[in-house]
């Protein structure tokens, strides 16, 4: 095969930062279906904050002449001179918790309308294991009309990206790699290997590099189910968790793992894809979906906690004026998906306080659109009965709560970040 030419399907999170890496060395399609996103990332704007604006314009400068750069489009016909399709859309579950793969099939669709022989199609979307082969390679088979691991092969590299997260970067990374035969995993690692600053595991199958990405998350996930258990109860026995946890890590083996609201597009969410496969094979994972369901409680308790200190302080809750601060799902990144901080909102709200919720980092836009909450722009000059720290974004440390307190106002942080509160989870 000559040099890759190399198609990122899904220009969000993950697939921005691997097609602005691969640029560096390589021809790259950067595609994606929102035409909006398509025209950002032309004018060098990154929604995501994962990429500077210098970085991307740069790969942004194709280099014909090397055979390197990267062109975005939310145009199909663009795609059918490339040989490696790396697909790296979101996957979710329904509110019944259920895998939805449609955005992965449908991308595998689009690719298959490209497909010629001796093509790679790699994925690195996070799904169950046997999802690639089992729901994706079908689909590849029917639309292009070629036989798999005869015309066209497949490959594995799950992504690892932290958003918001500005040193473990893609290029920093170790990555699991698999293909769907010895000589495409091979291929598959080899090409991740050339860009990648820490090298790569190659996987035996796609499956285990399926599994491992999976485990990966689900195993952070009951571990911070673990801390939000100890919180609820050492605040029963009216203990410090932070000083506890504190104490703990002081024994080289501990795990340092923190309380806190679970969300997002990985944790909260692939733990599902593991279970709903395992029920597939007559086993009830109850470890797993119990540390599940342990983290979905935890925006009721802190909004019940809220509740609970506010009537300490004889302070009257109905129609209380409550600050939120912050409602992306993890602290410096603009990202909302799947957010918990939906939770504590809404678990307030039932107690019938007026909730304000501030977030410099999130887009007010996608905030209404995705969850009818209307952000607050400006809390400078306001008070406020209750002030509660839900993400620990840098900017927030610049913020002195005592300006917006009343006299008996609650201050509640969630992730032991202020300087000055009254408790933490």
């Amino acid at each position: 095969m000559s040099k890759p030419i190399i198609a990122i399907i899904g220009l969000g999170y993950v697939g921005l930062p691997l097609a602005r890496l691969f640029a560096t060395k390589y021809a790259v399609v950067g595609f994606d279906i929102k035409e909006t996103r398509i025209n950002e990332l032309k004018k060098g704007i990154d929604a995501t904050l994962e990429i500077e604006k210098k970085e991307l314009e740069e790969v942004l400068k194709v280099d014909f002449n090397q055979n390197k750069g990267l062109f975005v489009t939310s145009d199909t016909k663009f795609l059918k001179d490339c040989n490696y399709y790396i697909v790296t859309v979101p996957t979710s579950v329904d509110k019944n918790n259920q895998p939805v793969l449609e955005p992965l099939l449908s991308a595998s669709a689009t690719i298959a309308e490209n497909l010629k022989e001796g093509d790679v199609v790699i994925y690195e979307s996070t799904v169950y294991p046997g999802a690639t082969e089992e729901d994706c390679v079908p689909v590849l088979e029917e639309k292009s009309g070629l036989v798999f691991n005869k015309d066209f092969f497949v490959g594995y590299s799950p992504e690892r990206i932290s958003p918001g997260d500005k040193i473990r970067t893609v290029e920093n990374i170790l990555k699991v790699t698999s293909g769907s035969t010895p000589e495409t995993a091979q291929k598959v690692d080899e090409l991740y290997n050339s860009v990648l600053k820490k090298g790569t595991h190659l996987a035996s199958s796609i499956k285990i590099a399926e599994a491992a990405k999976i485990i990966e998350n689900c195993q952070r996930d009951i571990n911070i189910a673990f801390v939000n258990e100890l919180a609820k109860i050492f605040n029963l026995m009216n203990i410090n968790t932070s000083e506890v946890l504190e104490a703990a890590a002081t024994k080289w083996n501990f795990l340092p793992f923190k309380p806190g609201l679970v969300g997002g597009h990985c944790i909260g969410v692939d733990p599902f894809y593991l279970a709903q496969k395992a029920q597939q094979f007559g086993y009830y994972p109850e470890i797993i979906l119990s540390g599940r369901r342990l983290n979905d409680s935890m925006g009721a308790h802190v909004a019940s906690e809220v509740i609970k200190l506010m009537i300490d302080r004889e302070v009257k809750v109905k129609k209380a004026a409550v600050l939120i601060l912050g409602f992306t799902f993890k602290e410096n990144c603009p990202d909302v998906r799947n957010t918990k901080v939906i939770d504590v909102y809404h678990s307030l709200k039932s107690y019938g306080v007026e909730v304000n919720v501030y977030d410099p980092l999130a887009r007010k836009d996608e905030v209404y659109e995705e969850y009818g909450v209307k952000l607050t722009e400006n809390i400078e000059g306001e008070k406020y009965d209750a002030i509660v720290l839900a993400v620990s974004h840098e900017e927030f440390k610049t913020i002195d709560v005592l300006n917006f307190q009343k006299k008996k106002s609650v201050v509640y942080d969630v992730k032991n970040f202020l300087v000055s509160k009254d408790k933490t989870l």
